[in-house]
């Protein structure tokens, strides 16, 4: 039986649940432009990932975007392999919601990419997000070679730095390398262009990152 209880510590592989051997079922396609989410994907493509609170907002933030050839929404971060939504929800498989973001770097940059995600979330929240408490929407940057990794600190370093001037408190962004990403349940996939009135979390502090 699950817990409604709102983790605000992420688990550890001891105690995380067992999750699954196989991968749970999500949509084939991505719902605005058609395109595979599981690929392939164009050569000259490189993935992003990120997590900056509750993922349909997020995800609808990015699919808009030039140069971004597609988008889709999953859960990384944790232990628990193959987790479903619920699972994530109690807190017990460690993992993010997380927004994977295909996009090609001769249109859009990962500054670009980094400059959005900065200015439309609040980082300093730790496990929760405005109204969305738990440790599945805390603040992510999974970075998949060391250029983005590089690209990622040095952007965070530059944001912590207005976020004080400004009197923000720290910065709770964890920065890793790109863990294992799994899909999300087909109805989160473009859940906000099924849904155009449903709920989106998406909201920053105000503040311009001086990047890209």
């Amino acid at each position: 039986m699950f817990s409604l209880f709102k983790k605000a510590e992420l688990p550890d592989r001891a105690t995380s649940l067992n999750g699954r051997a196989t991968a749970i079922p999500t949509a084939e396609k991505h719902f605005v432009n058609g395109r595979p989410l599981k690929g392939p994907f164009p050569s000259d493509t490189k993935h992003a990932m990120i997590g900056m609170g509750c993922f349909w907002g997020v995800e609808r933030l990015y699919w808009t975007l030039t140069g971004v050839w597609v988008t889709s929404v999953g859960y990384a971060g944790g232990f628990t392999p193959n987790p479903t939504y619920k699972e994530v929800c109690t807190g017990m498989t460690g993992h993010n919601e997380v927004v994977r973001i295909t996009y090609s770097p001769d249109s859009i940059s990962f500054a670009e990419i980094l400059k959005i995600f900065w200015e439309n979330h609040d980082p300093t929240q730790g496990m929760r997000q405005g109204n969305d408490v738990g440790t599945q929407y805390r603040s992510g940057i999974y970075c998949y070679d060391a250029e983005q990794q590089k690209r990622a600190e040095e952007s965070m370093e530059a944001y912590k730095q207005i976020l004080a001037t400004k009197g923000w408190g720290p910065v709770t962004t964890e920065v890793l390398k790109a863990p294992e990403y799994y899909f999300a349940e087909d109805y989160h996939q473009q859940y906000l262009a099924k849904n155009p009135h449903g709920y989106c979390n998406i909201r920053g502090t105000g503040l311009s990152c001086p990047i890209g």
